[in-house]
């Protein structure tokens, strides 16, 4: 049965619990093996924890990544990418390289009779109005047209460092539960718009599996992969999140279950 595969937050350039190259190679090992029985692959932002294009000039590294997409494309494997707060400023370079489409926006696609709606995640739900300020700033074509007159060793070492910066401001350790955390308050207002069985999304850092208001749709988050190493997988009939090469990953949340005993009581 073939199936379709979620992934989010490489964060590649930066080292976590394995240097950048060496967690670059795992989840190629990751793509080679899930490579058999995927349908499709979306891939939910934040590949890079930095990535700019100048006209003639990408960021040095992540060969490794480029090139077995490029090989999964080749062999006709569908795969999608949406950019993150850490790499907005990828344009054409995946779609015009590689064939691979990049969204900006959530978008709402149908997978084997159930509606998903996905997105990175970042600027959605209520307050976070700095971030959201910043993001139409760095959106801004003449704010683009300026940056990319930057020399690249001064300009990417820059936009480096302030990705860092961003990163230790927005990580939040721990399941904050349904009232605090923002991506579910989002979720949950999205259901009296749109009809969706899952909502999928990155950004959290945190693997996180949550029935919303109506007990049947869910809200999934896909975790990272600096330490979690985590992924979403769907059958046709079941969604799950799993993990690769980590035998002690741990999704939180409130599953279908837990929210069905809940109701009962």
């Amino acid at each position: 049965m073939k199936k379709t595969y979620f992934a989010s937050d490489f964060h590649l350039g930066i080292d976590a619990r394995l240097s950048s190259q060496d967690r670059e190679r795992q989840i190629v090992r990751w793509l080679d093996r899930i490579s058999s029985e995927a349908e499709a692959l979306y891939l939910v932002g934040d590949l890079f924890d930095f990535w700019f294009e100048y006209k003639k000039v990408v960021p040095k590294g992540y060969i490794r990544l480029l090139g077995k997409l490029a090989e999964l494309r080749d062999n006709g494997l569908p795969i999608y990418f949406f950019t993150g707060n850490h790499d907005m400023w990828m344009f054409d370079y995946l779609e015009k390289e590689l064939g691979i489409p990049t969204f900006r926006q959530p978008v709402v696609h149908e997978i084997a009779g159930k509606t998903f709606f996905i997105g990175h995640g970042d600027g959605l739900g209520p307050g976070d109005h700095g971030y959201k300020l910043i993001k139409k700033i760095f959106a801004n074509p003449l704010c683009q047209w300026l940056f990319e007159r930057l020399h690249p060793n001064f300009g990417i070492a820059l936009a480096h460092f302030w990705s860092g910066k961003s990163r230790e401001a927005t990580e939040v350790a721990g399941f904050l539960g349904a009232d605090k955390e923002w991506l579910i308050a989002y979720a949950n207002r999205k259901l009296d718009q749109v009809a969706a069985d899952y909502f999928i999304f990155g950004h959290r850092h945190l693997p996180i599996d949550f029935t919303l208001k109506n007990s049947r749709s869910r809200y999934i988050n896909l975790g990272e992969w600096l330490h979690h190493n985590s992924y979403a997988v769907f059958d046709g009939k079941n969604l799950s999140i799993e993990f690769f090469e980590n035998e002690h990953g741990k999704v939180f949340g409130q599953t279908i279950l837990e929210a069905q005993s809940m109701a009962k009581l």
